[in-house]
């Protein structure tokens, strides 16, 4: 009877452990750039803070000043291309919202 205790331990541990980089594959913070759809200018969201795909397209908006787009933002993701601002979505590198902060 114990044999058979020992069996179901190992099998059920193999199985845990097979199951662990799947596990933190769901479980993961960070959704990897092919998961998350590219941020559409037109959502309601991304009109809330004026975000527009070509950083230049804001030239006329008070807050944006030159050389300010995602890519050096603090909020911005590069490994997912993410933006902390828009965590459904993901952002174009060059583009810009009137929520830019420098990277410290």
């Amino acid at each position: 009877m114990a044999d058979h205790s020992r069996r179901d331990f190992m099998r059920n541990s193999l199985l845990g452990l097979a199951a662990l980089p799947l596990g933190a594959g769901i479980l993961s913070k960070s959704a990897f750039a092919q998961d998350l759809p590219r941020l559409d200018p037109s959502a309601e969201q991304a009109q809330a803070l004026n975000y527009v795909e070509n950083a230049s397209d804001a030239s006329d908006h008070p807050a944006y000043e030159e050389g300010e787009q995602c890519d050096n933002c603090m909020f911005y993701q590069a490994d997912s291309q993410g933006c902390q601002l828009f965590p459904q979505n993901s952002v174009e590198p060059g583009g810009w919202c009137q929520s830019w902060t420098a990277q410290a």
